[in-house]
């Protein structure tokens, strides 16, 4: 689902320096980076397309360190231009990073320091969202990346409000987007910020790709941890947890599991992951009901026993707080969007045609300016101190956030 909207005022009113061009997008590539999110902004904004009625953007090609740059099967690039070529953009972006836990060359975040400093708009794909944090770019802003690497973007920068659930979050002069797939969403969304619909439709149309993409990264999301965990023998009382849900157990529970006191267990989880384990225990409890709403037929009574709440209230109230929807109202809006026609999978998973033996009445469409609870937000932010694991959401903030 589509949320544009202006800019924040402070982002709007900045300008660009004089050597620097609003035509001019600068690609920033590193050794060890993906080759298809890399190649997504070259060929966006780095292919004549004005036949087709696609503006002209000038593209320069940089490295980030000293080359030849290798990356995907061990293929080498020669980027044609350095740091300095970044001077000239009005757009600078990083399309990947190689590890989300190794730091970024600083003469490259210097780079970007600049850049932003002298009015570019800068531009994190996918894992490219680490280093715009590393050079502090991110600090207080809202952000997204790929859902699998959210948890840790969150706990390794406390102070970015990283959301999850967007495909793409533009918060003006700083803009992030989720996995691969999603980059090319939000480079739509430039030229469409550009140039309009007509030009962001009709480089659409040449990609062969939707010029909007309805919802956001909540159909991906998995039960994730930040990926270091996995080495650690906390990862074991993770999974049995996980596999759990549906039977009611507490933190103490798991401490015992893991042979540890609660004080220790809650201290080992909390520096592995940046949350504390009750806060993330029910986050999890709640993803479970979401996509048990989603995609079942289970009453709101029976969700919270399969998801391991106490109680129906437990439920609502952990529900309300971190999505700011009643369990109902959340469903009721999930099956207003989507498509006619379409129903939630049966409680064995497969899909039922609407109107079918067996099928229910589909549900009211809940309008947002009308009576009612309405639907669920789609476009929340997290907050610093939600930073766990999970999608532990709050209420929206100024800045735009995009599920298109």
């Amino acid at each position: 689902m589509s949320h544009d909207s202006t800019a924040a005022p402070e982002a709007a009113a900045r300008k660009l320096s004089g050597r620097r061009r609003k035509e001019i997008v600068a690609v920033l590539l590193f050794s060890g980076g993906p080759i298809f999110e890399s190649s997504i902004p070259l060929s966006v904004f780095g292919i004549d397309r004005q036949d087709a009625g696609v503006p002209r953007y000038r593209l320069l090609v940089c490295g980030g360190e000293d080359g030849p740059l290798r990356t995907t099967g061990g293929l080498e690039l020669t980027a044609p231009h350095g740091l300095e070529a970044i001077s000239r953009a009005g757009t600078v972006v990083v399309p990947a990073w190689r590890s989300i836990t190794s730091p970024p060359p600083e003469e490259a975040l210097d780079a970007l320091r600049r850049a932003h400093e002298e009015g570019a708009r800068i531009v994190g794909l996918c894992t490219g969202a680490f280093v715009l944090a590393a050079a502090g770019l991110l600090d207080g802003r809202p952000a997204t990346t790929h859902w699998m690497y959210a948890p840790t973007l969150a706990k390794r920068y406390p102070s970015v409000h990283v959301d999850p659930r967007e495909l793409f979050v533009d918060d003006g002069d700083v803009l992030t987007s989720a996995g691969t797939a999603a980059g090319i969403d939000l480079c739509l969304h430039i030229v469409r910020t550009d140039h309009g619909n007509e030009a962001a439709g009709a480089l659409a149309r040449r990609l062969v790709v939707p010029p909007r993409r309805s919802g956001g990264q909540e159909r991906y999301l998995d039960r994730s941890l930040p990926e270091e965990i996995g080495a650690d023998p906390l990862a074991e009382v993770v999974a049995w947890a996980l596999e759990h849900l549906h039977e009611q157990f507490d933190v103490e529970t798991l401490a015992a599991r893991a042979y540890m006191s609660r004080r220790t267990f809650d201290r080992r989880f909390r520096s592995l992951t940046g949350s504390v384990p009750l806060q993330w225990l029910i986050t999890q409890r709640v993803l479970q009901a979401q996509r048990l709403l989603e995609t079942s037929d289970y009453s709101v009574d029976e969700v919270a026993g399969r998801c391991g709440f106490r109680s129906p209230v437990a439920l609502r109230g952990h529900f309300r707080r971190q999505l700011g929807s009643s369990p109902a109202a959340y469903r009721a809006a999930y099956r207003a969007r989507r498509p006619q026609g379409e129903r939630p999978a049966d409680t064995d998973g497969t899909s039922v045609p609407a109107g079918s033996p067996g099928s229910p009445s589909p549900a009211p469409a809940l309008h947002p300016e009308g009576p009612g609870p309405g639907p669920v937000p789609m476009q929340t932010r997290r907050t610093p101190a939600a930073s766990g694991v999970g999608p532990s959401l709050a209420a929206s903030v100024p800045g735009q956030r995009s599920g298109t």
